[in-house]
């Protein structure tokens, strides 16, 4: 079973021990992305967000060939839980939105499956979607350590992910991507 793991964060430029091939390609599908997250650290995240603009994310091929190992793999290198990864295989009937593209672009690079990070809003923002003037407030409040941990993210964030956000924080902030 070939096995493609779907990013578009931290994981392109800090794989740590997923189990992937070291080059990740810029021809994934597209999907509504954002900066709408608020992590622990109090950084803003990347998340998929049905209200977002689609953008191509990145894909990598999994070293191993069965889907119980790329979820685990997957699922230790975020820290989550096992339900905070999704996955769908290029046989299943998808039911969700998110699940149709990502199986349609699974039968166009003839691949058997694809697993991604499924976070949604977190309870630093009531479990719902921060306005981007919310997101450029707080991330332009937080102390020194923080701030600098929340602005690596968005500038090493792959430079394909232009989000609306982004580009607010782009101008509010000055956190020009960097590679």
């Amino acid at each position: 079973m070939t096995i493609a793991c779907l990013g578009w964060g931290s994981l392109i430029w800090n794989p740590g021990g997923l189990l992937i091939q070291n080059k990740w390609f810029e021809d994934g599908p597209l999907l509504p992305i954002e900066f709408t997250r608020r992590s622990d650290n109090q950084r803003m995240t990347l998340i998929i967000d049905d209200a977002a603009k689609p953008v191509r994310v990145l894909w990598a091929l999994m070293t191993v060939d069965n889907l119980d190992e790329a979820i685990k793999s997957l699922k230790e290198r975020e820290g989550t839980k096992e339900d905070a990864i999704h996955f769908i295989k290029s046989i299943d009937e998808p039911a969700k939105k998110t699940e149709i593209i990502i199986r349609k672009w699974l039968e166009s690079k003839n691949l058997d499956a694809a697993v991604w990070t499924g976070l949604s809003y977190s309870k630093h923002t009531n479990n719902r979607r921060p306005s981007v003037i919310e997101v450029v407030n707080h991330l332009n409040g937080l102390e020194y350590n923080r701030r600098k941990v929340a602005e690596e993210y968005i500038r090493k964030a792959p430079r394909q992910i232009d989000t609306d956000y982004r580009r607010q924080i782009e101008i509010e902030l000055g956190w020009l991507p960097i590679d």
